[in-house]
């Protein structure tokens, strides 16, 4: 069931209704309903999976029981490694069983063995890296004595299971989602609001521009070999644009949904694109997993406090960790250590964290310094994104080649230009652009726009050419988002 889709709006329409005015006197109610509904959304994309997240959830409630009860360390150990171990082994065969096999057949194929091994010939269960990060983060918290265990299997179960965030994030933390659900909720009118309007930006970005761009995107990396290298780089952004709205237009429609249902889902992106160097981008992009690789990951194996030499080496893990997280091919596993080489120079010369507070610039020639780093910053991810679109390694690199083709290089042409036109999506990406822009030090994008002193008939006139763009763009089948696939 995608968000982008007619489906989704019944259903929703349906769980709202039911949340608001029939469940709203009774929380148990309420969480029961969000725990049922959450199932159901799930079971839509197959119904078989379904029992491998209660299997997931009823493991890591009853080891978070028994990590708090139990008075022997032993056997706090043994309860976390156990959860740990089931959850990362399911991870392993679903995501990267193939992966290890194929990998290690080619390896000793090279020295002339041949080695017959088997596949598992079955599909990524749907959302599994969300939901078992979800459960790793709150085992790992009981055991830590950061927070106490959840006695109530409902309340846990629909932490793990919430459908807004079910199947690409945001990935949250029991500490901020857990007390929301055991918090008695009320309809506030205005975070309602401002939700609506968050769905509004998440479907424009998705629908207007990632699906858009995916079309050109699509045709220029299947056909590199026949393109010149002005239409190569002319992909390359393209795509940079199309994964960026395409996920986080996935979790601004998230953040929304759940604010419609009175729940505060943290915040996943904050225009990465306008990050000044890499570190800085990495604090903006994709928030919820950078941060729970730095506080599971990075900080337990010393952070940056074990030494000049361990501390290049824990970069290196977590955006390695990173890469491969996204998926079972060596093309992520490169984009993670090609970030990790972009971000030592930044942490190295200590200025990792120089933009942390610092979004405004003064003086003419600062601003213009600072347009020249957000450019140089966006070239670098661009770079590394093509080895995150590419099937292979081979094909990567082979796509960089082209670009250096210097024969008919400002010639842009592809087969999709010849039937589409850019012109109408250039258009969409300057006005995204300056959207993103102009409201990026809000939380929710048009709240600056409601707050002006433009009459109401304005503020709608705007808000009904962005529908018109969402309806004028849809597509006669809704399209995935890209970050299901992880």
């Amino acid at each position: 069931m995608l968000f982008n889709s007619l489906n989704f709006a019944v259903f929703f329409v349906i769980i709202f209704i039911l949340y608001w005015f029939v469940t709203n006197k009774n929380l148990k109610i309420q969480n029961l309903l969000l725990l049922i509904s959450s199932y159901f959304f799930y079971a839509f994309w197959d119904w078989r999976f379904l029992f491998l997240l209660v299997f997931s959830t009823l493991l890591d409630y009853y080891s978070g029981l028994k990590i708090s009860n139990t008075e022997k360390e032993s056997s706090k150990r043994f309860w976390f490694w156990l959860s740990i171990s089931v959850n990362l082994g399911f991870l392993g065969v679903f995501k990267y069983y193939n992966f290890f096999i194929e990998s290690f057949t080619e390896l000793f194929s090279k020295f002339g063995f041949v080695i017959n091994t088997w596949t598992l010939n079955v599909v990524l269960p749907v959302g599994i890296s969300f939901y078992t990060f979800h459960g790793l983060s709150y085992v790992i918290d009981v055991y830590k004595k950061r927070i106490p265990a959840e006695k109530n299997f409902i309340d846990y179960a629909v932490f793990v299971s919430f459908f807004p965030l079910l199947v690409a994030g945001p990935i949250e933390r029991a500490t901020h989602l857990l007390p929301q659900i055991k918090k008695k909720r009320s309809f506030d009118y205005n975070t309602a609001v401002n939700g609506v309007r968050q769905i509004l930006w998440g479907l424009f970005k998705k629908i207007v521009i990632a699906d858009t761009c995916s079309v050109f995107v699509d045709d220029i990396f299947q056909n590199y070999a026949n393109y010149s290298g002005g239409t190569l780089v002319l992909g390359a952004i393209l795509f940079s644009f199309q994964i960026y709205c395409d996920f986080s237009g996935y979790s601004d429609i998230a953040i929304g949904v759940a604010k419609l249902l009175g729940i505060d889902l943290i915040t996943n992106f904050r225009t990465p694109y306008f990050s000044r160097n890499i570190a800085d981008f990495w604090r903006r992009w994709h928030i919820s997993l950078s941060s729970w690789f730095r506080d599971y990951v990075y900080m337990p194996l010393g952070g940056s406090k074990v030494g000049l030499t361990k501390s290049i080496r824990n970069i290196f893990i977590i955006f390695i960790l990173s890469g491969f997280w996204h998926g079972a091919n060596w093309t992520f596993i490169f984009w993670g250590a090609l970030n990790a080489l972009y971000f030592i120079p930044s942490f190295l010369m200590k200025n990792n964290r120089k933009y942390v507070d610092n979004d405004s610039q003064s003086s003419f020639l600062s601003q213009i310094k600072a347009f020249v780093d957000i450019l140089i910053t966006f070239g670098l991810v661009t770079f590394a994104w093509i080895f995150f679109r590419s099937n292979s390694l081979t094909n990567a690199i082979a796509y960089i080649k082209g670009i250096f083709r210097y024969e008919d290089f400002l010639k842009i042409h592809s087969a999709k230009t010849y039937e589409l036109s850019l012109k109408p999506l250039l258009l969409y990406l300057i006005i995204f652009l300056f959207i993103e822009w102009y409201y990026k030090n809000e939380n929710v994008v048009f709240t600056k726009l409601h707050n002006t002193k433009l009459s109401i008939a304005a503020k709608y006139v705007f808000y009904f050419l962005a529908v018109i763009s969402i309806l004028l763009s849809i597509k006669n089948q809704s399209t995935s988002f890209i970050y299901f696939q992880f």
